[in-house]
């Protein structure tokens, strides 16, 4: 008989506390993912403007390189999700850190758009190696069933304050040295951080260590794996939260890159379109408390679908109250209540569905049309602003795609739960 250790590596039934290596591995997380994020992910829009300007190309053609890193994040979503399954994160995340080090490095030294693109392509692939979807697979891996939402909540509530720390350090650099100095001072930050972090604190899971050391056990653990993600391919409700999570990445992705264009349009001033804007980094930090301690009261599907539904009424309102400060502000705090509470709700809500056994192969598949839209989204948005010469078809759309996601996943949590038996 194949013996099949507990796929989850936490503590066995009856212990609800996270270890003590799991502490230290959540806390370390919640620090490289606000480092990598700051670093990797909003530099960017800081870098936008004196890249282009420097290598003489479009702000467009220059934005066409976070596109392409967000597609090579996409192109990578499910194999990594396997070998986190199989492997841990150890090693990939080191990787993923030492790699994004050099590329900050090469980003100083390009020259040419092709560069450019090459250099963010990269830093796409890495993120898929480094961001919240390998670092909730770590989580998830180590903690009990019980402590996995306040895991969970403990890596985004610091990470979400990312943009708040980056943007005007990145910008502060910039302005003092330049952006190619900047860059340079950003490698030594993410590589002294990360690395020896994920190096040093992260370790293979309980799961993982049993299945290198027993071919046996490792058979019976691909087997469990496999069977997880057979039974989510047949089961409607994984369908569902794929077009649920996909539906809201439409809206968060376009009104991430636009909301201070549409202000502006709307006859605010640069400085206070950025200000109403920055207020969202703030409210997802709220949000996301705020949804995982309602979520202890009542099904995590209902509270995400309410939250998503009054965000719909935020969008659909915003184009009739965007010319007035007050109205501008309180549609924004509305809407940017629930802007990140997509990272925290989906994890739970996979692992409510299907366990831990599997969880990084199931995530990196939901991941894949989540990214594109990410890249796509704000492309759109802008085509149909430029088709119509207004905002308000795009707010309006962005109002459906939410209410689309709220319906979604209201119905996978009200769906029955097919017989389902344990895989270990």
């Amino acid at each position: 008989m194949l013996r099949v250790t507990d796929p989850t590596g936490a503590p066995t039934p009856g212990h609800d506390r996270l270890p003590g290596r799991g502490r230290a591995i959540v806390a370390a997380l919640a620090v490289t993912q606000t480092v990598g994020y700051g670093s990797l992910w909003y530099s960017f829009p800081v870098f936008l403007g004196p890249v282009t300007a420097d290598l003489g190309i479009s702000r467009t053609a220059g934005t066409g390189a976070f596109t392409g890193s967000v597609l090579a994040a996409a192109a990578l979503a499910v194999p990594v999700g396997r070998w986190l399954d199989r492997h841990g994160s150890r090693g990939l995340m080191t990787a993923g850190s030492v790699l994004g080090t050099l590329l900050l490095l090469a980003l100083s030294r390009v020259h040419d758009p092709v560069a450019l693109y090459a250099v963010w392509a990269g830093i796409g692939a890495v993120g898929a190696m480094v961001f919240y979807e390998a670092a909730f697979a770590t989580a998830v891996a180590w903690a009990p069933p019980a402590q996995r939402a306040r895991t969970i909540l403990t890596i985004t509530v610091v990470a979400g304050f990312a943009s708040t720390i980056f943007f005007p350090l990145v910008g502060g650099l910039v302005e003092a040295y330049g952006w190619r100095t900047a860059a340079v001072v950003l490698a030594v930050l993410h590589g002294s951080v990360t690395v020896p972090l994920h190096a040093l604190v992260l370790r293979r899971p309980p799961h993982v260590r049993a299945a290198r050391a027993d071919a046996e056990v490792r058979t019976a653990n691909e087997h469990a794996r496999r069977a997880v993600l057979a039974r989510a391919a047949g089961d409607v409700r994984f369908w569902l939260l794929g077009l649920g999570f996909t539906a809201q990445t439409v809206a968060f992705a376009t009104i991430s890159v636009h909301l201070i264009g549409i202000l502006v349009a709307a006859g605010h001033p640069p400085t206070v379109a950025a200000g109403i804007s920055a207020a969202i980094g703030a409210l997802q930090v709220l949000g996301r408390v705020v949804v995982t301690a309602l979520s202890r009261r009542f099904a995590m599907a209902d509270v995400v679908a309410a939250v998503f539904a009054v965000q719909a009424g935020a969008a659909a309102v915003l184009p009739f109250v965007a010319t007035s400060t007050p109205g501008a502000v309180g549609a924004v705090v509305v809407f940017g209540f629930g802007f990140g509470i997509g990272s925290i709700a989906r994890p739970a809500l996979v692992t409510q569905l299907y366990g831990s056994t599997g969880y990084a192969s199931l995530s990196g598949r939901l991941a894949v049309p989540i990214t594109l839209m990410t890249a796509g989204a704000p492309l759109a948005g802008a085509a149909l602003q430029r088709a119509t010469g207004s905002w308000t078809p795009v707010l309006l759309g962005t109002a459906v795609s939410i209410s689309v996601a709220a319906a979604a996943i209201l119905a996978a949590g009200r769906r029955p739960t097919p017989p389902r038996t344990s895989s270990y």
